[in-house]
């Protein structure tokens, strides 16, 4: 029973350390000053969907990550939840908005999906076009190709990060992980 325990305990610390990693990459001002995406509340969204829709995306190709993959999902939509919380969102208003925004989140994986596993970069410039800067406005919309790009890149990086260091909580190899423990 304590090794159950342990196990689980392990996979949050390891669940926590990527999350930690994708926030980063979300992060990076690429997205927004390339990339055209607005420094805003949904801006700020739409580039941690698009790093979390990667992510997801790689552990789909190896049933080894299949756990790891919805407990990464689990992560993000917790982490919508506190910010929505953090932004002032009301108590009552806040499943309203959650659900609002993963299907958001899902729309745009659908979206993303067709284009960027057939290598099409002005249909995924669209998708994003009608998606990511519709619903963040104040971006710059002609910057869609540009983004576009980045992802490619950016799947294209993913898709070398070898499943024992996911499985170690590690995306880039240069860094180490920080392991702690959830609330």
């Amino acid at each position: 029973m304590l090794e159950a325990f342990r196990r689980k305990r392990r996979n949050r610390m390891i669940v926590e350390a990527i999350w930690d990693q994708v926030v980063l990459r979300a992060r990076r001002p690429v997205r927004f000053e390339e990339g055209g995406l607005p420094d805003t509340v949904m801006g700020r969204f739409e580039s941690l969907a698009i790093e979390v829709f990667l992510l997801l995306r790689r552990c789909g190709r190896d049933p080894a990550l299949a756990d790891l993959s919805q407990d990464l999902v689990d992560r993000f939509m917790t982490d919508l939840d506190h910010s929505l919380r953090e932004i002032g969102i009301g108590y009552l208003a806040v499943p309203k908005r959650m659900r609002a925004l993963a299907a958001r989140f899902y729309q745009r994986v659908g979206a993303m999906e067709g284009p960027l596993s057939a290598g099409d970069r002005t249909a995924l410039a669209a998708a994003l076009r009608a998606g990511a800067f519709t619903d963040a406005s104040g971006g710059r919309p002609d910057a869609a190709d540009d983004l576009a790009h980045h992802i490619f890149v950016d799947a294209a990086w993913y898709d070398t990060v070898p499943t024992d260091r996911l499985l170690a909580g590690r995306l880039d190899p240069n860094t180490e992980p920080t392991l702690h423990e959830s609330p």
